[in-house]
């Protein structure tokens, strides 16, 4: 019986996925936020991401497939997830936990950078908060969310949705597709600019040598 309740998560999980492909919107918001992505990093802008928990781990992964590496080799690209455990209980200590992402967008937010922000109830506060100071930093704000999107649905510049009404994980697991999805439409977009940036490195490098 207990192996039908898991088999259940795999089914959910096929249909919720299914839903998300057949929806036209979807892959239009997606291409919309890689938009924005790409048109900041062009112009040596910067990339945060937050989110709670689980959206935390997304925030964070998102965040090192661009500094670090995803499919092939490449030059960093600059993200920052804002998940640093001295910062968030020193901001929560002091100020809230309603405030942990909002002071570090208000310290290192810049005009045109951009904020991803992750919330399967599209309503956490601490979350928000960060949205509406990156509002005040002129940046534009992406948002990944669930069931009915929230408060977030109507303060992002691109809100990419999971309409499903369950616990949290069947939206992070899309969640985590379109994560991926991003940081490959930034790496193929990219591709040119990246390239003359690698064959300008590694005349730097042959030339110390």
């Amino acid at each position: 019986m207990l192996i039908e309740q898991i088999k259940e998560n795999f089914r959910q999980a096929k249909e919720i996925l299914e839903a998300f492909i057949s929806n036209p919107q979807a892959w239009e918001k997606i291409e919309n936020a890689g938009q924005l992505m790409v048109h900041a990093l062009e112009n040596k802008n910067k990339i945060i991401s937050c989110g709670n928990g689980g959206s935390m781990c997304d925030a964070m992964h998102f965040a090192e497939e661009l500094t670090g590496r995803f499919q092939n080799d490449r030059i960093p690209l600059p993200a920052l997830a804002i998940c640093d455990p001295s910062h968030i209980t020193c901001v929560a200590n002091e100020f809230g936990f309603d405030y942990i992402f909002s002071r570090m967008v208000e310290a290192l937010g810049q005009p045109g950078d951009i904020l991803l922000a992750i919330s399967t109830s599209g309503n956490s506060l601490n979350v928000i908060n960060a949205i509406e100071s990156a509002r005040k930093k002129e940046m534009k704000v992406i948002g990944l969310t669930g069931k009915s999107g929230g408060k977030m649905a109507a303060i992002c510049d691109v809100e990419i949705h999971v309409p499903y009404n369950g616990y949290s994980d069947r939206a992070q697991e899309i969640h985590i597709k379109v994560i991926h999805s991003l940081v490959h439409y930034i790496e193929l977009a990219m591709q040119e600019k990246i390239s003359k940036a690698e064959t300008l490195n590694n005349k730097k490098y042959a030339a110390k040598d």
